[in-house]
């Protein structure tokens, strides 16, 4: 049973109910020794404290959508199945163009919770040998008529750790605020892709790959988004892509973007970092060598040292001490065609939580807009924000910037 949903949910309170009403028919009933009633209502107690727990658990990881089932919450889940050194760009020698298409079946999703027009579908990485399940969203044009030869673009979508692949379709309603916004024209119909980022237990991969551990970039970057191109009408371009993530997957999204601009033309980072070893559970920050190397910062340092300044547009939106300084740091490093624009969230919007980042979809997609399909024409932005951001959801701020039945093509 998924952690997230109804059914759980309504099995913690059934339970709940159980715990409660059984001391009141049993309490005075239990017979035997003392030492045997004594742990009888003990048992019954904290029964009771447990199915408590247990329901503040599923509201919490329900409006979160962290934990996704039992496997990652206990830290057992394995997508890997192999973990080759792919080399420095992720490929190891092949070109997808030279594989065939890896057809995957996509149908409903095994859980509600991701709303209507989402499909499900799970495969196997040719590149990256990480298995795992994949949710993507149609926009309302794409069954249009008068869209039947076009193609769309892409916005894939990475959660916090922990963090479920349906938070931004579940948690954020991201396509369900969408739409109607696309059905006006006041978006672009983006094709919306959600990864599993969890592959591997209690640790945040960081989104890089370690030889012999994990190929998490080229899971992201190269499998998945091979695999949409496979699979539906989805431009393949990198002027028609786009990244977008929450805390720990907002740094993913601005690595990933950086990295690779022959992959992603634009990144959205919300109440992001770039050192990762502000995830505590990073592989990345954890590692000396790759915590450097899979810094934005670095990552751009080094691109513009090279002369050669990523094409790249990036919105970063973050509270004081909570990614707005790390979107700070990188627009003073920006350099054409590389753009950042850097929007503060107030003080008592929210905090580090999902409202905030809720509350942020229409804004930042409608920047998107203008961002996708174009040619970068330089300079930076930057922006102190009133409108997006006003979630009422408490959080908690990080610290400062340093350690701590498918519808085929």
């Amino acid at each position: 049973m998924s952690l997230t949903g109804t059914p759980f949910f309504l099995t913690a309170i059934a339970l709940l109910v159980v715990a409660v009403v059984l001391p009141f028919a049993l309490w005075g009933r239990v017979r035997g020794p003392k030492a045997v009633r004594a742990v009888a209502r003990l048992g019954m107690l904290v029964f009771a404290q447990v199915t408590a727990i247990t329901l503040v658990f599923v509201m919490v990881n329900n409006a979160n959508s962290l934990y996704d089932n039992w496997d990652d919450l206990l830290g057992t889940s394995d997508h890997v199945e192999a973990a080759k050194d792919l080399g420095p760009d992720g490929m190891g020698g092949l070109k997808t163009q030279n594989e065939p298409k890896q057809l995957v079946q996509f149908g409903p999703p095994k859980d509600p919770v991701v709303g209507a027009g989402v499909q499900e579908g799970e495969f196997k990485g040719r590149i990256s040998g990480v298995s795992g399940e994949v949710y993507v969203w149609l926009p309302p044009q794409y069954d249009d008529a008068a869209y039947q030869d076009k193609k769309f673009p892409v916005v894939e979508l990475l959660p916090g750790f922990p963090g479920s692949a349906k938070s931004w379709l579940g948690t954020l309603k991201a396509a369900e605020q969408l739409k109607p916004l696309m059905e006006q024209g006041k978006v672009k119909p983006f094709i919306l892709v959600a990864p599993r980022t969890t592959l591997l237990g209690k640790v945040d991969t960081g989104c890089v790959n370690i030889p012999g551990k994990v190929n998490a970039d080229s899971w992201l970057s190269v499998d998945v988004r091979q695999m949409v191109v496979d699979n539906f009408r989805a431009e393949d371009k990198p002027a028609s892509w786009a990244v977008a993530g929450y805390s720990a997957g907002a740094h993913c999204a601005a690595k990933l973007a950086l990295a690779h601009p022959d992959r992603y033309r634009a990144a959205i980072s919300l109440s992001g970092f770039n050192d990762p070893k502000m995830e505590p559970a990073s592989l990345a920050g954890q590692d000396p060598k790759l915590r450097v190397e899979s810094n934005p910062l670095t990552i751009l340092k080094s691109a513009n040292k090279a002369g050669k300044p990523p094409r790249t547009a990036l919105y970063i939106s973050g509270a004081s001490n909570d990614g707005y300084e790390a979107g700070l740091a990188l627009k003073q490093l920006a350099k054409n065609p590389t753009t950042v624009k850097v929007q503060l969230i107030p003080p008592g919007a929210g905090g580090h939580g999902t409202a905030v980042w809720k509350n942020q979809i229409p804004e930042v997609f409608r920047w998107l807009s203008g961002v996708i399909g174009t040619e970068p024409t330089g300079g930076t932005e930057h922006g102190r924000g009133t409108g997006p951001g006003h979630g009422t959801e408490p959080g908690h701020g990080r610290g400062p910037e340093h350690p701590r039945g498918p519808r085929h093509a």
